[in-house]
């Protein structure tokens, strides 16, 4: 006789759920996601993913909508109303810009005690003080197109909410810091791989990531994060004078943050970093699905993807087994070391850009000028 199926929670399924979508839409923390989303979010993520929208994109949206229900449950005690009334979105900026200053004379001014820790206690507050504007600003714009995609208008434009917004922002400026204090260059990078020295699984991946990451034009860690084998092909060995061949591959990005449409962005490896590669997934007998994958602490290599966060994460580790401050690296000190060093071995900028995927030459040649001032004419007219 079958054993009666066992009925799901509504956490459960929603989990269950969630399962069906991680192969476009990688999560982390999927349990909790569970528990904080509601039965309406997730289908609003499902639909999103059906409608074909990028998967950065949708991590974006799914990671904010995380950060706004938890905010929401912590502030108001219930899950977020839809669409959110003014009152609510003007509580959501006055909890996150706020004066440090006035906060030392009045306690009630900015994030309430209670909410502060509730959210630190999840793992979702980590700083210390007010969020950056833009990050703000980011959260507002991913919790008005959720609500569009609901079919619903919130009070997102409402002069209400951009003047509390702007005269928040002009109470507390705040400086401008790089993404990464300093830049992982060829330097820096060879003292990390130089701790990726075993043949351990552990090694291979961190070693064939970083690699990647950087030959590749300084990936984005999500990209990283989510690179799929599918997105790889073969491309004729590289003739070499007074050596072998060199293997090739190519990455199909598809849609990146800077493409537009359905343009499809290709970058090339060539070298040590496909050796590197190839060697990962032989060990880790990858041949689908995502390449760059968690490996349990026994040695199990996870048939899912390691996270963006965990791609920051494993950087930190390898800057601190080399000896270097892990507070002045993090991921994206990859895509500004990448062009950093293209400088340094002048690479001409429109090449590197092309590796790199930057459409702003503006921003690109900031990491030329850097680099190249010191050494300069200009520095040497004396």
């Amino acid at each position: 006789m079958a054993k009666p199926k066992k009925s799901l929670t509504a956490v459960e399924r929603r989990a269950e759920e969630l399962d069906t979508i991680a192969a476009v839409l990688p999560i982390e923390r999927r349990d909790e996601l569970a528990e904080l989303l509601t039965d309406q979010d997730i289908e609003t993520l499902r639909h999103l993913v059906n409608q074909g929208m990028g998967d950065n994109t949708l991590r974006a949206l799914t990671s904010d909508l995380a950060y706004l229900e938890a905010w929401g449950l912590a502030a108001t005690g219930r899950s977020l109303p839809w669409p959110a009334p003014e009152a609510l979105l003007l509580k959501f900026v006055a909890h996150h810009l706020w004066d440090p200053q006035r906060r030392e004379t009045d306690a009630d001014h900015g994030m309430p005690v209670d909410v502060d820790e509730n959210l630190r206690q999840q793992g979702f507050l980590k700083s210390v003080g007010p969020h950056a504007p833009s990050t703000v600003r980011r959260r507002l714009a991913n919790w008005s197109t959720l609500t569009r995609w609901r079919g619903l208008d919130g009070a997102f434009a409402s002069p209400a909410l951009k003047s509390a917004i702007r005269l928040a922002i002009r109470a507390v400026p705040r400086q401008r810091l790089r993404k990464s204090a300093k830049a992982v260059t060829g330097d820096v990078l060879g003292r990390l791989l130089a701790t990726c020295a075993t043949h351990s699984l552990r090694d291979l991946r961190d070693r064939a990531m970083l690699m990647v990451a950087f030959a590749s034009g300084g990936r984005r860690r999500s990209e990283i994060a989510g690179l799929r084998r599918e997105q790889l092909t073969v491309e004729p060995p590289i003739p070499v004078e007074d050596g072998p061949p060199l293997p090739a591959l190519a990455i199909h990005l598809g849609r990146t943050k800077t493409s537009s449409g359905e343009q499809d962005e290709v970058v090339y490896l060539t070298g040590r970093p496909v050796e590197a590669l190839n060697a990962w997934m032989t060990a880790a007998k990858i041949d689908k699905g995502s390449v760059f994958r968690g490996i349990g602490r026994w040695g199990t290599v996870s048939k899912r993807a390691i996270d963006p966060q965990s791609v920051n994460a494993i950087l930190k580790q390898r800057a601190m087994m080399a000896g270097l401050d892990s507070g002045d690296f993090s991921a994206h000190g990859l895509r500004s070391g990448f062009l950093t060093e293209a400088a340094i071995r002048n690479i001409p900028l429109l090449e590197a850009m092309e590796q790199s995927c930057h459409r702003s030459v503006q921003q690109a040649s900031s990491y030329y000028n850097n680099a190249t001032r010191p050494s300069g004419r200009a520095a040497r007219m004396l």
